[in-house]
């Protein structure tokens, strides 16, 4: 009643309709870029193949960076009120990016939770399915409250989940705490799979927000991860994974801003034409947006960078902007810092792109399988550990910048990331039949098996129909 009496005051309950012809679906992503891009994905995804009817939540502050990626006015995106003076969200504030907090932001937007329920109410035709990020986890509660289905959708590989959901029933690592986070052990029932301490996320809220869905929607697809999948709904009866990746690959051309007659090209990808027609191949750097790296990491990776002689476009947070002085002087022509929100997948997909330096967050490790550029990775924190091991040890598409090879503190050495750099471009002497030839052919082999995916008849493209039908509450005709 209480969700009912808001929506005649919600500003969506004006905004959200649409015809009853099709299935309603609505997505609410988390309020950070990297999480947002994948369900916008989703949305076209939806939309292209004529499935549903599709509504996008997020805030007014975030509205602007939705629409521009969405592109797409047959997509409703409903703005959801961001309530004032939450704990340690400063005022203005409605995105995860440059916040130093992850856990006290991710705990003050439940606040949100009143306004998703009017927006949910009073949206027509009613909605049939919420999928929510899991890092939202009241909005399943929200939804199940009025009736409407959800999955969960988590920017993670179903390798991280099952790992996580072994050790959280069999607690292998119980015995390593007193030989501490460097000691590894082997996982139970994948033994082939060795981790240390600190390579385990946790977070039961999240997992409870899958357990209380109808599973979890995953930007992945069967050949990448077909032995995963099939073990996690083994043992996830009712809560299974749907998964229907890579969603990068749902974008249509005219989904790509920029691209129209007339538009101007970003300076990065006009540099990278650049280097396409002079025959010059590119290695991408990106290490997220949400870890700060700190400055003397900066400048080793710049120093690491500067040695490798490789050609290089490195996205920078602009709170990391310091990357040495003189550094972009010395390497001008060779290498292009960028200190802006750019279009990853974009970048990836650029012919001249041969290599790409990753942080191994899941967006970036499946834009780099969809478009089979080899990774370099050098995960920073939570599950980005356990994607650098499905990738480097699992389908081999990439190298690693060894965590062990640093100058103290913490900080990985320049000269071995000039050597890992020049490993993954191929110009270590070993050429096709180095370690980085290796994780490029089986990078271009994999890429093959994902187009195939997501093609009509592919995996997870019968997933997607699949979901729908099983978890869609259908329209109703007559509202």
């Amino acid at each position: 009643m209480a969700a009912a009496a808001a929506a005649a005051d919600s500003p969506c309950s004006r905004a959200v309709r649409h015809d009853a012809q099709l299935p309603h679906v609505a997505i609410f992503p988390f309020m950070a870029r990297g999480h947002t891009v994948p369900p916008i994905h989703l949305a076209h995804l939806l939309r292209h193949r004529g499935l549903a009817a599709v509504t996008l939540f997020t805030t007014p502050a975030n509205a602007p960076f939705v629409r521009r990626v969405l592109d797409d006015d047959a997509v409703a995106v409903a703005e959801l009120p961001f309530p004032d003076h939450l704990p340690g969200v400063p005022p203005g504030v409605e995105c995860l990016d440059g916040l130093s907090s992850f856990p006290a932001f991710v705990e003050a937007v439940s606040a949100l939770r009143p306004r998703l329920e009017a927006c949910l109410a009073a949206a027509r035709p009613r909605v049939g399915l919420l999928v929510a990020d899991a890092l939202l986890y009241w909005a399943h509660d929200a939804a199940a409250a009025l009736g409407v289905p959800t999955v969960a959708f988590y920017a993670t590989s179903m390798f991280a989940h099952v790992i996580r959901d072994v050790i959280l029933r069999d607690n292998p690592a119980a015995a390593l705490v007193a030989g501490g986070a460097g000691s590894t052990f082997a996982v139970p029932e994948f033994p082939h799979v060795r981790l240390t301490l600190a390579d385990i996320p946790m977070d039961a809220k999240m997992a409870n927000a899958i357990a209380g869905s109808h599973g979890l929607i995953v930007n992945t697809f069967d050949a990448m991860e077909g032995h995963y999948i099939e073990h996690w709904d083994r043992h996830h009866v009712g809560h299974r994974a749907w998964p229907v990746g890579p969603l990068c690959l749902a974008r249509q051309p005219c989904h790509v801003a920029g691209d129209g007659a007339g538009a101007v090209k970003p300076s990065w990808l006009q540099w990278l034409d650049e280097k396409a027609a002079a025959g010059r191949a590119v290695l991408y750097v990106a290490l997220g947006t949400l870890i700060a790296v700190q400055e003397a990491q900066l400048r080793e990776l710049a120093g690491g960078l500067e040695a490798s002689g490789v050609d290089f476009l490195w996205v920078v947070r602009p709170s990391d902007a310091d990357v040495g002085a003189g550094f972009e002087e010395r390497v001008e022509g060779r290498g292009l810092v960028v200190r802006e929100w750019v279009d990853q997948w974009r970048i990836l997909r650029h012919g001249c792109v041969k290599g790409f330096l990753s942080h191994c967050g899941w967006n970036a490790v499946v834009e780099g399988v969809a478009a089979g550029v080899p990774l370099a990775t050098w995960p920073m924190g939570v599950e980005q550990p356990l994607h650098a091991t499905l990738a480097v040890d699992e389908l081999r598409i990439g190298v690693r910048v060894p965590a062990a090879a640093t100058t103290g503190h913490g900080v990985v050495s320049g000269e071995e990331i000039a050597r890992v750099a020049r490993e993954l471009m191929g110009m270590d002497g070993e050429g096709e039949n180095g370690a980085g030839g290796e994780a490029a052919r089986n990078a271009a082999a994999l890429a093959a098996k994902a187009r195939e995916a997501v093609a009509e008849g592919g995996s997870s493209w019968k997933t997607l129909e699949e979901m729908l039908a099983v978890v869609c509450l259908p329209t109703d005709p007559s509202e």
